[in-house]
């Protein structure tokens, strides 16, 4: 990505992700037990909902996928809290307005996290057009999910290898 206010929001605001409709999880190691395969798929599903947003570039269904107190750690673009990570996503669409994130195959990782969630973690592409041709790059993630009374959210996420 040649731009350089667009690679900064693109590195210092996004963690994490798949294509609105394409995303096909990396199915979990044969005997796993039956409640860590569910929690694979509760985290592949969450990731294709809160990327179906990002793809779809609402803010407001983006951010309802983060909790009041997240805490963003960018390699580049260093902490955000919620409002700053907010700001930043409205900020990468209107500049961005083609860009989109898909979840690159084979990389989804779920791990549980006792009495608290799961740990996500992966490898995702972000696109846009750059003077007319596809801009693209990688970047990995670990997101951290709370589940509390059934609702999960995001309460850390570190995006790095920009």
């Amino acid at each position: 990505m040649r731009n350089p206010l667009v690679i900064f929001w693109l590195l210092a605001i996004l963690c994490g992700p798949t294509a609105y409709g394409q995303h096909t999880p990396h199915k979990p190691a044969p005997g796993k037990p039956a409640a860590q395969n569910e929690l694979y798929q509760t985290v592949a599903r969450l990731d294709t909902e809160m990327f179906a947003a990002f793809n779809a570039h609402d803010v407001d269904k983006l951010m309802a996928y983060f909790a009041d107190n997240v805490e963003f750690y960018h390699d580049k673009g260093g902490l955000s809290n919620f409002a700053q990570t907010k700001a930043g996503f409205a900020r990468l669409f209107a500049q961005s307005p083609d860009i989109t994130r898909t979840l690159v195959p084979g990389t989804l990782e779920v791990y549980p996290v006792k009495d608290y969630g799961a740990m996500h973690i992966a490898t995702q592409r972000f696109c846009h057009l750059e003077n007319g041709r596809p801009d693209c790059g990688n970047s990995k993630f670990v997101m951290v999910w709370q589940q509390q009374a059934g609702i999960w959210r995001i309460t850390r996420v570190v995006s790095y290898d920009h």
